[in-house]
């Protein structure tokens, strides 16, 4: 009986698509229970790392991936007080070589259109919207799901893949979330309203006292991601509510007019406060284990959320093939290949916070880090990051 049943996927974000599209790869049929209305995906820009790429091309969608990306020219990190080049990585032939995958910048409905594309093409991937999942059940053979409806659904496993303020995490972990104080605005503008003079092909950041902004093109140049950050002065909590052009206004007084031109821009803007959480040892229980935000939650400023949730569903992939699709074996070597890398993220991030928000004598420091450093100074450093792929993402051990 339990072999006709599906895998069910709580949640059909990038992560949750993510895991559909491994699962189809290794014979399952699959159930994504979604809660919202319907399949899809809210947000701005993202940035890709070569390790998104790889993750893509496993996954089967790398094409589709592709052709919706924006292929930039370079990193760049400016001092938003001063206009002074703090670091620059070329991302051309030479990144390309070394990772073996370009470095790019999406909009984050084209990395999720590109995964649903795949997933409805295999035809093995049914999905059922306005269905939150309220409390699991498991034996020694299935995984019972209820819903807010009362309705139950059966499956051989189940992957909580449903985001940062996840159920099926709470219901085996149920650990508090980190709220930061830091608050993201973020917009989409069209080119001609966006200024000549910032119109670069990089990802481009703006490193600021208990701020940044960031910049980048989208959808063939045709539009431009603006993210600012900034430390709140009140006490937040953690979610996603409408900007206020005043309010974000209030927060960049000191920064140079060529910076400041980012936030005079955008006519409506969306506010998100940050929030991660502490990395766990064990996301794994039985036959349910977690993917992507519900797993590791992590802030913006490595910009790898979406490629960490793409490689978990790779090396989900991999680690039931690797035991021929015993669940709990392969459950156990998934969150063994992905706690440590995950946790790196989560906590690499936080520094990389600390580092674009530096002021006084910090910011100083933070000016002359990479001063005379190579690019091929900058790659080794990034090895650990975009090194990965799909035949190095298991656990050796």
């Amino acid at each position: 009986m339990t072999e006709k049943l599906p895998v069910i996927v709580a949640g059909g974000g990038i992560g949750g698509l993510a895991a559909a599209l491994a699962l189809v790869r290794q014979g399952f049929n699959v159930l994504v229970l979604e809660q919202a209305d319907e399949i899809g995906e809210i947000g701005a820009g993202i940035q890709l790392g070569p390790n998104a790429f790889h993750a893509f091309d496993a996954l089967g969608v790398g094409e589709k991936a592709r052709g919706r990306a924006v292929y930039t020219d370079e990193m760049v990190m400016h001092d938003a007080l001063d206009e002074k080049l703090i670091g620059r990585i070329a991302t051309g032939e030479a990144f390309r070589k070394r990772f073996g995958n370009p470095y790019a910048v999406i909009h984050r409905v084209d990395v999720h259109l590109s995964l649903l594309e795949g997933a409805q093409e295999t035809g093995r991937v049914e999905f059922r919207t306005s269905t939150r999942v309220e409390r699991i059940e498991q034996d020694a053979s299935s995984v019972t799901v209820h819903d807010q409806h009362g309705n139950i659904f059966r499956g051989i496993a189940l992957i909580g893949a449903d985001g940062v303020k996840s159920v099926v995490r709470a219901q085996y972990v149920n650990d508090p979330a980190r709220v930061t104080g830091h608050v993201v605005y973020r917009a989409v503008v069209d080119r001609q309203d966006f200024p000549a003079d910032l119109q670069w092909n990089a990802a481009s950041l703006w490193a600021g006292p208990n701020c940044h902004l960031v910049h980048y093109p989208l959808r063939g140049g045709e539009q431009y991601n603006v993210v600012v950050t900034f430390h709140s002065r009140q006490q937040e909590e953690w979610g996603v509510t409408e900007g206020s052009r005043e309010e974000v206004q209030s927060y960049f007084q000191g920064i140079c007019a060529k910076a400041r031109q980012l936030i005079d821009l955008p006519k409506t803007w969306k506010r998100w406060a940050t929030a991660d959480r502490e990395p766990i040892s064990q996301w794994t229980f039985g036959r349910v284990t977690l993917l992507g935000d519900a797993a590791h939650p992590t802030t913006q400023y490595m910009a790898q959320g979406a490629c960490m949730a793409l490689e978990d569903a790779v090396t989900l992939g991999e680690a039931l093939r690797m035991h021929d699709n015993d669940f709990e074996k392969a459950f156990d070597l998934y969150q063994r290949s992905r706690i440590a890398r995950t946790a790196r993220i989560v906590l690499s991030s936080r520094e990389m916070g600390r580092l674009y928000h530096a002021k006084g004598v910090e910011r100083l420091v933070r000016n002359d880090l990479w001063k005379g450093r190579s690019q091929e100074r900058f790659y080794d450093a990034m090895e650990w990051l975009y090194g990965w792929n799909v035949t190095n993402c298991l656990s050796k051990d």
